[in-house]
């Protein structure tokens, strides 16, 4: 799981239920016009105001975070597939290609965990150098008639869709909701929750209800900017594709 997430969700609950408790024990020593039955019905009436736009803003952020980690797992069974296809060619070439299957495979053994991290996992770089190495490979064949000249055509194709393949996935890995949305959010929520302690009793009923929804509350944020980055935290994308294909290669 990330720190930085982590950290920011215990935030979030602590922000939370300091605002309810703290506006529960500040109502009692208000004076008595600021905490009258007009008073109340507006404060109530701006909180639903905000509870329809957290509402909003956060469907929309779990779409978001949903279309994020579709669009990525999609790309990551395509690029599995386009691995498994080079074999392929590479095998129906036949001796010649020998060190560029080799090379195939321990790419595809050295990126299986993180096919998405350029630069910040361990042992990326390698990965990174070993697939530059099958193109080496592939540029240094010379093949003796048409049949095996149209194969590595169609494996130097396939080579460049495995690279680009690889770069959309880097690209795309990186968390798109914007941190301004998310302070904006937590703003809201904050606000809600003062709301919700403004001349609210206390006792342990409302107490407990106010730590459990603000646990809820900052566990469904961290759920959703989680998922919003899908290669690290709780929620990640299954690498079962790439394992996959290092079987098929290994035959």
């Amino acid at each position: 799981m990330s720190l930085e997430e982590i950290i920011g969700s215990v935030g979030v609950f602590f922000i939370l239920i300091s605002a309810a408790f703290g506006v529960m024990w500040l109502c009692p020593r208000l004076p008595a016009h600021h905490r009258d039955d007009e008073t109340n019905t507006i404060v109530r009436l701006i909180a639903n105001i905000f509870a329809i736009m957290t509402s909003l803003v956060f469907g929309l952020m779990i779409n978001s975070s949903k279309a994020t980690y579709e669009t990525i797992d999609r790309n990551v069974h395509s690029y599995a597939t386009q691995i498994i296809l080079l074999d392929r060619s590479l095998r129906t070439y036949g001796l010649g290609a020998v060190q560029a299957r080799q090379s195939l495979k321990d790419y595809l053994a050295a990126a299986i965990d993180a096919p998405e991290r350029a630069n910040q996992a361990p042992g990326s770089r390698l990965a990174e150098q070993r697939l530059a190495t099958i193109g080496d490979h592939l540029a240094m064949l010379q093949p003796a008639d048409g049949y095996h000249l149209s194969l590595i055509t169609e494996a130097q194709r396939q080579y460049r869709q495995i690279v680009e393949q690889r770069w959309s996935i880097v690209e795309q890995s990186e968390g798109i909701i914007p941190t301004p949305l998310i302070v904006m959010l937590i703003a809201w929520l904050t606000l809600i929750f003062a709301s919700f302690g403004y001349r609210a009793p206390f006792n342990p009923v409302i107490a407990g209800m106010f730590v459990v929804s603000s646990g809820l509350v900052a566990a469904s944020i961290y759920l959703v900017l989680d998922m919003d980055i899908p290669f690290a935290g709780a929620i990640q994308i299954s690498d079962a594709p790439l394992k996959r294909a290092l079987v098929q290669l290994e035959l």
